[in-house]
């Protein structure tokens, strides 16, 4: 009787001046795989770090095969230290956790063992987070909430950077901006089978978080457009088209209460603000229209020119006569 070669993993790693608890992290992530019997890399992302981090990650690299090191010219932020680890991971599985020591690698068999199970996203909730109230607990409460209303997706910590995912469904996504923290609403859109599991969590030990209230802005900003391409991205039409014909009605409605006015109430049509609001609702209803035609047209520019599509293949059965078929393109 043969068994299945266990799933190989690219555990991504984003790093920014975490010179302290990088050596510590090593350690812990080797004592996990070590007796996993999985294949295994650990890519390091230095995202611009001007501590030690970097001479940290060489030391490590020099001594252990399993180390990879994708080093920034310049400090990009964490979606893109997240990005670019993902493009150069090689095993089945990705897992992507913090550098600071507050996610636990003892997490990662159990998260993998339900990727195992056939789920295609394990992603992590911090039930019992380590954090000051205030500044973090509370802003990513509310942030949960909106987003996990706003997108229908249920969810309780999207802020979790700790997930384990397949690798073909990680390589589909395109990640910029603050978009990290919605990759398990970005990869649920491409039909990916998701699951949420509570997870450890710890206080920082050595360092200063890189994240406060401020940053609820920006990730309040991506919800919107995480929102629209959720929604409207294959078909922009239908949201501009939509508000494109909502302000034509509106003056249709003026021009006709303008001409009423005038006709049955003797009120000069020029000094009439609804004669203002006729034209400018057309105005208005142009420029929607123009946006949405704008709009279908880099949508088909953007599946014809980089072969992308706007649909993902789980798997081919065919007979087995036939060879199978891979899919090596990248789908939107």
């Amino acid at each position: 009787m043969t068994t299945s070669k266990p799933l190989s993993v690219s555990v991504v790693i984003p790093i920014h001046n975490e010179e302290e608890n990088i050596p510590l992290l090593h350690q812990q992530l080797d004592e996990v795989f070590s007796v996993s019997g999985r294949e295994y890399e650990l890519i390091f992302v230095d995202d611009g770090s001007y501590d030690t981090s970097l001479q940290k990650l060489q030391e490590l690299a020099s001594r252990d095969e399993h180390v990879v090191i994708v080093q920034f010219r310049r400090n990009y932020g964490q979606t893109a230290a997240m990005q670019a680890g993902i493009d150069y991971a090689e095993n089945d599985v990705v897992i992507t956790m913090d550098g600071d020591l507050q996610n636990d690698p003892t997490d990662i068999p159990m998260m993998l063992s339900k990727i195992e199970e056939g789920y295609d996203l394990v992603h992590g909730w911090r039930k019992n987070r380590q954090d000051t109230y205030l500044n973090r607990k509370l802003p990513s409460k509310i942030a949960n909430h909106l987003i996990s209303r706003t997108t229908g997706f249920p969810i309780h910590d999207l802020g979790c950077t700790l997930k384990a995912i397949r690798r073909e469904i990680a390589q589909e996504l395109e990640l910029y901006g603050e978009m990290h923290r919605f990759i398990p609403i970005l990869a649920h859109k491409r039909g990916a089978k998701c699951i949420e599991v509570v997870t450890k969590h710890h206080a920082r030990r050595f360092g200063k978080t890189k994240y406060g209230i401020g940053r609820t802005t920006r990730v309040v900003l991506d919800l919107i457009t995480v929102n629209f391409l959720l929604k409207y991205f294959d078909s922009p039409m239908k949201l501009f088209g939509k508000a494109g014909m909502w302000c034509f009605a509106i003056a249709v409605l003026s021009g006709l209460a303008t001409v009423g006015m005038k006709l049955f109430g003797g009120i000069d049509m020029t000094g009439n603000p609804l004669l203002l609001q006729t034209v400018l609702s057309i105005m208005v209803s142009l420029q929607f229209l123009s946006i949405g035609i704008i709009g279908e047209v880099c949508t088909r520019l953007y599946y014809t020119s980089s072969q992308n599509r706007h649909y993902a293949v789980r798997n081919v059965i065919r007979h087995d006569s036939h060879p199978p078929i891979s899919f090596s393109s990248k789908a939107a």
